[in-house]
């Protein structure tokens, strides 16, 4: 505890639940630990910083930073925002991530801009990254059903 400041004590020094001895306490860091930039989408705790560090592997990338963004309410989607040569598409990094990580932790849409934003610190300015536009995201070509099967699945579905 301390030292002559029971009030101090009391507050950071709370009592233990888990222990079995009477009188046992925590003490309350108050750390939050790296949850600011943990995020959960569709079930799935996902690192950001992770997708970070495998898109800063992409040659042609020079600074990134991902964020889930939600535009629209109940849609949370991952955004990917690099800082490179602004020939590389989207199609081309999404492919770069699929071969690298989960299908959960892929971004839908890639936005170039030629800095990342920064605060007055220095720091990222995840405020400042705007939202994507219609070719930010990584388009899948359409491929029709294949084999009796998939046709028959595809005929029920659209049924439905």
């Amino acid at each position: 505890g301390y030292l002559n400041r029971p009030e101090l004590t009391a507050e950071r020094f709370v009592e233990d639940r888990f222990s079995g001895e009477a009188g046992a306490r925590l003490y309350r860091t108050g750390d939050l630990g790296r949850n600011d930039f943990q995020v959960k989408i569709r079930g799935f705790r996902i690192e950001l910083g992770e997708i970070e560090a495998r898109l800063s592997e992409h040659a042609g990338v020079r600074d990134a930073a991902v964020i889930a963004r939600e535009d629209a309410p109940g849609d949370k989607r991952l955004v990917a925002y690099y800082a490179g040569d602004a020939a590389i598409g989207a199609e081309e990094l999404r492919g770069h991530l699929a071969a690298r990580l989960p299908d959960y932790m892929v971004p839908s849409a890639y936005v170039h801009l030629q800095r990342l934003p920064l605060t007055p610190n220095g720091k990222l300015d995840r405020k400042a990254l705007p939202a994507p536009e219609g070719d930010a995201y990584a388009a899948q070509v359409y491929a029709p059903p294949q084999g009796e099967t998939e046709v028959a699945i595809a005929r029920i579905w659209s049924e439905l």
